[in-house]
């Protein structure tokens, strides 16, 4: 009998344990993202916009067909067929966090900046960097007004 309520307490004991879960997701930006390698990575070659979430939607297929090229200038271009949409780009290290509305352990910024067509107006922002290496760059916004969260990703072709 005794041993039995033994076994239980430790039993008892260990649930909390046992309920504890992993979280594999990539949810909270790179702490060690360095600048001048992500700008260099989005340089190399061109890109496709494999994942886009825009709060309450995915709307990846929104891009379907477009190749991104980043340009050293700054400019960035979409060209799916005959269709060219441009705009600019930039990657940013400041220590000022007046523009980001996400808790974030790095200052680096991955900025897209779009006029037209409003698809592309959607992916106007200062996106932080949840993960990135030579072939894919992913990027996450929480909006500072509603706390809604976008997800961007691109993977070079």
């Amino acid at each position: 009998m005794k041993t039995r309520w033994i076994f239980l307490g430790l039993l008892v004991s260990l649930m909390p344990l046992a309920s504890c879960e992993s979280n594999d997701d990539a949810t909270t930006p790179q702490a060690d993202v360095n600048a001048s390698e992500l700008q260099s990575a989005a340089l190399q070659g061109q890109w496709r916009i494999t994942y886009y979430f825009d709060s309450e939607k995915e709307e990846t297929s929104d891009y379907a067909g477009y190749v991104f090229t980043f340009g050293a200038d700054g400019t960035v271009s979409a060209i799916n067929g005959t269709t060219e949409v441009t705009g600019t780009w930039s990657v940013t290290d400041s220590n000022s966090s007046d523009d980001d509305s996400f808790d974030d352990s790095s200052d680096v910024d991955f900025n897209l900046f779009f006029t037209s067509p409003a698809d592309f107006e959607e992916l106007s922002d200062d996106w932080d960097i949840l993960q990135y290496n030579a072939s894919r760059i992913e990027l996450i916004d929480v909006s500072g007004g509603d706390g809604s969260t976008d997800y961007l990703t691109f993977q070079k072709i």
